[in-house]
C-alpha cells in the first residue's frame, strides 16, 4: 500500500511525532511511506526510517498558495502511485481533497482537535473515513460538522514506549519533587491556573521544582511574559523554570514526579498523558473533552475540574505525599497503556481504516421518474449489483419511484428527492444531503438536467451518463448517445459498459411484491366474485396525463370486453384515479361488464393484480413494464412512440403497431387529429392475439 500523510509542519508537537511514528511502522511493514509537509526539525528522522518527504506550502491559509500545492501534490500522488491521502489539519485537508479529486487515490482525514465548526474547517469532515481521536471528538464531528456516524472511525492516539523507558532518576528523600507541564503556551492549556495551583503546593512542601516545557508562537511572546511575571508575582521565582520546546521529553519525564494537565477548554486527547504513564509518572489532569477517556479516576491518575487551583494543588500533594496511591497508579496506567495505546494499536487500526475505503464502493444510481422508466432499471440494477457485489448501491428517485424499489434486494437504500427541486436553496440541501454518503460512482439513468446538477452536487469522482446537452458537462465520463436502435434496458447499459459491465438479453425487469399485496390483490378479486376465476384478463384503460395519444379509444376496449366475455373470459380494468371516468363510460358501454379497479392500486397492489392474468393489455405506459416485471404475457399498442425504443424484454408478449407516415411522432396529442394509428388497432385483431397468448 502507498500512502501519503499531509501535515502543515514536521517540527515539535503531537501531530508531527505521532505522523513520524506511523511513517516508521508502516515501513516496517512493508509499506510506502510519503510525508507531505512545509518542512521541519523532523524530516531527517523520516529519511532516517525510510520515509520520502515532500515540502509543499500547506501551513498558511493562502488561496493562492493552496492552489499550487493541489497541483503539485496530485501529481506526487500520481508519481508515487499513491492508494491512500491522509490529512491530518485543515490547510493540508483542503489541499488533499481538491487533489485527490483528480486522482485514483482516496481522502481520509484525522481529526487531531476540537475544531470550530466555521466553513475553513469542514474539510476535516469530507474524508471518505474520519477518523477521530477521540470519543469526544467524534461526537463533534457528527453532530457539528454533520459527518455520518457511519462515516467515522475513532482510533486513540498513541504512545512509542521504546522512547520512554529511560531509567528515572534515583531520588533521596531530600531531593525536591518535580512537577511538569507540558504543552504550547497559550490560554487554553491552563497556565496560569496551574501556577496558583503551584504556589499552593509549594506552601505545603517548599522543596519542589516546576517545570514547564512548550512556547508561546512568535506573535504572542507576550503571553510568556506574562505568566512569567505571574510566577514571580506568586513567589514561584524559585521553584518555576521555562524551558521553552524541547526535544528531550523522554529525559524530562525520566525526572518528573508528578505530570500535571490543566486544559481550561474541550482537550481532543492529550498525547502527552500517554507519554508520562509510559514514563512510570502518575498525571493530575483536568476533567475536560478526551483525557476523561484516558484517566480513570483514582485508578489511572486524579481528575479535576477546569479552572480549579485549590483542587489542583490538593490533587498533586496527594501524590507527592501517598506513595502507594502514586505506585498503585503507575502501574494501572502501563496496563492501560499495554492493552490500547501502543502504536501497533493505533497503527493496526489506521491500517484497517485503509483497506476498508480501497475495498468499499459506494454508488449512486439517480432514477428519478417515471413509475415505468424506475421499473426499466431494475435489471440495471441487478447487473450493478452482480458486478459490485460489495458495493453500497443507493438510488436516487421520487416518492413514486420509492414505492416500485422499496423491496428491491440490489440495493442498499433508497433516497427520495423532490423532482421540481429546480431553486438554488432546494437544490443545494439535496447535493448537502448526497454528500453525506461520500459516493465514489453516480451512474444516471435519467440523463437531464436536474440528475447531473444532483450528480455534480454529490462531489462523486466518477459521474456517468449521456452526453446529451443537457447540462452533460457536468458528467465526468460522457458516453455519446448515438445508439437510436437500442432497446430501453440495451440503452441503460451503455453507461454500465463504462464500468464493464455487459448488456445480456436475458435479462428480466424485475417486481418485489408482498404477502399483503398479494393479499390485497386477492381481496379486491373476491370483491367482484372474480376469485375463482382461472382466466382473467386486464385492460389499462389510459396511459397518463400528457400523453392522450397513447390512449386506445374506448369504444374498442368495451368491444373487445364483450368478445372475451363470449368465451367466459373475465375482465377488469385498471388505471389511475384520473382515469375513473373513462372506466365507467366501458362498462356502460359494454354488454360483459369488467370489474373497475381504477383508482384502487398503489404500483406493487397493481402488480400483484396483474401477475393474476393470463394476458394483460395496455398502451405503452407503466402498467407495461409492470406486466413485463411480473411474467405476465402482455400485448402492448405503440402508436406515437417507438416499439424498439420502449417496448421492455418479456418472455411472452404482442405488439400491435399500425405504421402511419407521421409515426413515431413522440406527440401527447395527435397533430392531425385522426388519432389513426390507435383506431386501427382493432378489437377482433387484438381478441385474437389475446387467445394467442393464453393458449
Amino acid at each position: 500500500m502507498n500512502v501519503l500523510q499531509i501535515l502543515p509542519e514536521l517540527n515539535v508537537g503531537g501531530v508531527e511525532t505521532g505522523t513520524v511514528d506511523f511513517a516508521k511502522y508502516l515501513v516496517s511493514q512493508g509499506h510506502t511511506s510519503i510525508v507531505v509537509s512545509s518542512g521541519g526539525s523532523l524530516v531527517d528522522e523520516l529519511h532516517k526510517q525510510g520515509s520520502r518527504h515532500y515540502i509543499l506550502p500547506v501551513r498558511k491559509k493562502n488561496i493562492f498558495l493552496m492552489l499550487a500545492a493541489v497541483r503539485a501534490l496530485a501529481a506526487i500522488i500520481r508519481s508515487e502511485n499513491i492508494d491512500i491521502v491522509h490529512a491530518r489539519s485543515r490547510v493540508p485537508a483542503w489541499v488533499a481533497f481538491f487533489a485527490c479529486r483528480n486522482t485514483k487515490a482516496v481522502f481520509v482525514t484525522t481529526c487531531h482537535g476540537y475544531y470550530a465548526p466555521h466553513f475553513f474547517s469542514r474539510a476535516m469532515g469530507w474524508g471518505k473515513r474520519v477518523i477521530a481521536i477521540s470519543e469526544v471528538i467524534g461526537r463533534h464531528m457528527v453532530q457539528d460538522f454533520k459527518v455520518p456516524a457511519e462515516m467515522v472511525r475513532i482510533i486513540p492516539r498513541s504512545v512509542d514506549l521504546s522512547r520512554f523507558q529511560t531509567a528515572r532518576s534515583a531520588k533521596g528523600p531530600q531531593d525536591p519533587k518535580v512537577i511538569t507541564m507540558i504543552g504550547r503556551l497559550t490560554p487554553l492549556k491552563g497556565h496560569a491556573y496551574f501556577l496558583k495551583a503551584m504556589a499552593a503546593v509549594v506552601r505545603q512542601i517548599p522543596q519542589v521544582r516546576i517545570k514547564i516545557v512548550g512556547d508561546a508562537p512568535p506573535k504572542r511572546n507576550g503571553y510568556k511574559e506574562e505568566l512569567m511575571l505571574l510566577a514571580k508575582r506568586l513567589g514561584l521565582s524559585n521553584h518555576v523554570e521555562f524551558l521553552g520546546n524541547r526535544r528531550d521529553i523522554p529525559q524530562i519525564l525520566a525526572e518528573t514526579d508528578c505530570l500535571v494537565l490543566s486544559t481550561v477548554t474541550q482537550e481532543a486527547f492529550g498525547r502527552v498523558i500517554l507519554e508520562a504513564q509510559a514514563s512510570g509518572v502518575p498525571v493530575v489532569a483536568t476533567k475536560v473533552g478526551g483525557v476523561v477517556e484516558i484517566i480513570d479516576d483514582g485508578k489511572t491518575g486524579l481528575l479535576v475540574m477546569p479552572k480549579d487551583p485549590p483542587a489542583m494543588a490538593k490533587a498533586v500533594v496527594r501524590l507527592l505525599q501517598e506513595n502507594g496511591l502514586a505506585q498503585k497508579i503507575v502501574a494501572q496506567s502501563k496496563q492501560r497503556i499495554d492493552e490500547r495505546y501502543t502504536i501497533k494499536h493505533m497503527a493496526d487500526a489506521t491500517l484497517a481504516v485503509y483497506a476498508e475505503v480501497l475495498q468499499s464502493t459506494s454508488i449512486l444510481v439517480l432514477k428519478l421518474s417515471a413509475i415505468g422508466d424506475v421499473i426499466l432499471a431494475t435489471s440495471s440494477l441487478k447487473a450493478l449489483r452482480a458486478h459490485f457485489p460489495k458495493a453500497q448501491i443507493h438510488c436516487l428517485t421520487s416518492p413514486e419511484g420509492a414505492g416500485v424499489l422499496q423491496r428491491c434486494p440490489y440495493i442498499n437504500s433508497v433516497i427520495i428527492v423532490d423532482p421540481t427541486c429546480k431553486n438554488f436553496k432546494s437544490l443545494w440541501n439535496a447535493g448537502q444531503h448526497l454528500r453525506r454518503f461520500r459516493f465514489d460512482k453516480v451512474i444516471d439513468f435519467q440523463n437531464n438536467r436536474l440528475s447531473h446538477m444532483l450528480g455534480f452536487l454529490s462531489l462523486a469522482k466518477e459521474r456517468y451518463g449521456y452526453d446529451n446537452g443537457k447540462w452533460s458537462f457536468l458528467q465526468s465520463h460522457r458516453v455519446k448517445n448515438n445508439a437510436s436502435g437500442l432497446s430501453p434496458v440495451a440503452h441503460q447499459f451503455k453507461i454500465l459498459h463504462e464500468l464493464g459491465i455487459e448488456y445480456e438479453d436475458t435479462l428480466r425487469l424485475e417486481l418485489w411484491t408482498s404477502k399483503r399485496e398479494q393479499e390485497y390483490a386477492q381481496a379486491l378479486l373476491d370483491g367482484e366474485w372474480l376469485g375463482l376465476s382461472k382466466d382473467m384478463v386486464g385492460i389499462n384503460v389510459a396511459a397518463s396525463e400528457r400523453w392522450d395519444s397513447k390512449n386506445w379509444p374506448l369504444e374498442h376496449m368495451a368491444k373487445l370486453c364483450d368478445l372475451l366475455g363470449q368465451k367466459n373470459i373475465r375482465v377488469f380494468l385498471t388505471g389511475q384515479h384520473k382515469d375513473k371516468p373513462v372506466a365507467r363510460q366501458i362498462i356502460q358501454r359494454a354488454k360483459a361488464k369488467p370489474a373497475d379497479f381504477t383508482g384502487k392500486t398503489n404500483i406493487l397492489q397493481l402488480a400483484a393484480l396483474i401477475g393474476r392474468c393470463k394476458a394483460y393489455i395496455t398502451a405503452d405506459s407503466a402498467p407495461l413494464h409492470v406486466a413485463a416485471a411480473m411474467r405476465v404475457p402482455v400485448i402492448a399498442f405503440f402508436g406515437p412512440t417507438d416499439p424498439i425504443r420502449h417496448m421492455p424484454p418479456t418472455d411472452k408478449s404482442i405488439v400491435l403497431r399500425k405504421v402511419m407516415n407521421c409515426s413515431p411522432c413522440y406527440s401527447g396529442v395527435c397533430r392531425i387529429k385522426t388519432h389513426a394509428c390507435m383506431q386501427e388497432i382493432l378489437p377482433e385483431e387484438v381478441f385474437k392475439k389475446v387467445q394467442e397468448l393464453m393458449n
